[in-house]
């Protein structure tokens, strides 16, 4: 069966050999520039460090200016003669004012809000960086895996369709039964759905990838047959767990977050305490007459007005329906929630810890014994063949040792795969998760 748009495995076996093959550091290089989600975690960076800033600026001096001009059509009436004065006349002026803010809690409070929300934007971009890592290796060893397990199928379904071959013609001469033939067929035509599904699985494993690095990065360099597994350093359990509880990035931004919880309840708490600011003003106003206008014979002229100012402004805050203290009480609420979740962070950052330095410690094992279990699923294999040639074994005896070596071969790519991954996230539970890590781990594949 074919399917569109999808290489045959000639024309890949073509490419592979003329092209060079993308490792996991050139995949993760791709990732760095094209990936959505890491993009948008250095935006949010960019946007959180601003935070310190913003605070910053409560402590600052403010500058305004402000100007205004109006028309006047004004009549005035004495009652002393009844007479009249009309004037039409234009007001116009100007003030800036200069306010330097000598105490306010509740501003010094938010600076430093501000200094914690920029230092958390820096540790979640810092975990968003490990989070891509351990994207992109997952996302390639899922296409490795899915070639692996593609291949090992293949392979058995040419083993399988060689037995059926030879089942037949055993039957024709009468050196075998039916049951042979049908046995063969029914494994056989197994092989073939589990080839189809195998195949449509890998093309899902490549987009996924590709949704990762933004376009499709071609044939990927696989693992090296003579590839070792190195054992955790330190190799004790209880010290990645101690250094996850402190160091994970998802402990600093709990930890950030419960100082910017506890910043908070200051912040509301000031809403009772008076304020302090230094105040310097300058203002200009002026009438002008535009027609002349006469009071007893006489003309009254324009006037302007020039006045500077310096003053000291207190406010005291003395009630606001219960406002401040409704506020205190939610941040109060909020700081008690931000401690059970710090909590929770260190338990499931210890929890990651175990998971990972088990993943590799036990699937360094796996790895060891499944590669024994190879040499021996071999070996059973041939005996197998050769017990069949000389009428002591059956076939149905191969295919089973047949199906065994493949199963074997996919069970240690697997548990290569997954023990690497489990090296990765270790070193990201403790937050120290780098692209030399990656390169560790890419030396280790071959083009």
């Amino acid at each position: 069966m074919r399917f569109p748009g999808r290489l045959s495995l000639i024309t890949a076996a073509l490419l592979a050999g003329t092209a060079q093959a993308a490792d996991l550091m050139q995949v993760y290089r791709l990732a760095l520039e094209n990936d959505p989600q890491f993009l948008a975690a250095r935006y949010t960076q960019d946007a959180g460090r601003e935070k310190e800033a913003q605070g910053l600026s409560g402590l600052l001096p403010t500058l305004s200016a402000s100007a205004n001009t109006q028309w006047n059509d004004a009549e005035r009436k004495f009652r002393s003669d009844g007479s009249t004065v009309n004037g039409k006349y234009n007001t116009n002026g100007y003030s800036v004012t200069l306010t330097q803010p000598l105490f306010r809690w509740q501003n010094i409070v938010t600076y430093q809000q501000g200094k914690l929300q920029a230092a958390q934007a820096e540790a979640q971009f810092a975990q968003a960086k490990q989070d891509m890592i351990l994207r992109v290796a997952q996302a390639y060893f899922d296409v490795l895996y899915a070639e692996e397990n593609l291949r090992a199928l293949q392979a058995q379904k040419k083993a399988i369709s060689q037995q059926l071959e030879q089942a037949k013609k055993n039957f024709e001469v009468g050196t075998s039964t039916i049951v042979d033939t049908h046995e063969a067929q029914s494994r056989f035509d197994l092989a073939t759905a589990q080839e189809i599904a195998a195949d449509s699985d890998l093309e899902v494993k490549r987009r996924a990838l590709e949704v990762v690095v933004g376009k499709d990065p071609g044939t990927l360099a696989q693992l090296r047959e003579k590839a070792q597994l190195e054992r955790p350093q330190p190799d004790v359990l209880t010290r990645w767990v101690d250094a996850a509880e402190k160091d994970s990035f998802t402990v600093q931004l709990q930890q950030l977050a419960l100082e910017v919880a506890e910043k908070e309840v200051s912040k509301n708490r000031a809403g009772h305490y008076p304020t302090l600011d230094a105040v310097v003003a300058r203002s200009n106003s002026a009438a002008t007459a535009a027609l002349p206008v006469v009071a007893g014979g006489s003309v009254v002229p324009g006037s302007e007005t020039l006045s500077n100012t310096a003053a000291l402004q207190v406010t005291i805050p003395l009630f606001q329906g219960g406002y401040v203290m409704s506020k205190t009480r939610e941040a109060s609420a909020n700081r008690e929630a931000a401690v059970q979740q710090l909590e929770a962070a260190r338990r499931n950052a210890a929890q990651s810890a175990r998971q990972a330095y088990l993943g590799v410690s036990n699937g360094t094992a796996q790895v060891a014994a499944l590669k024994a279990s190879l040499v021996s699923s071999q070996s059973s294999l041939d005996s197998n063949k050769l017990g069949y040639e000389v009428g002591v074994r059956i076939s149905i005896d191969v295919l089973n040792a047949e199906q065994q070596l493949y199963a074997t071969r996919r069970d240690l790519a697997k548990a290569w795969y997954d023990t690497l991954m489990s090296q990765l996230k270790l070193k990201a539970a403790v937050g120290t998760l780098e692209e030399t890590d990656l390169a560790k781990v890419n030396a280790l594949l071959q083009q």
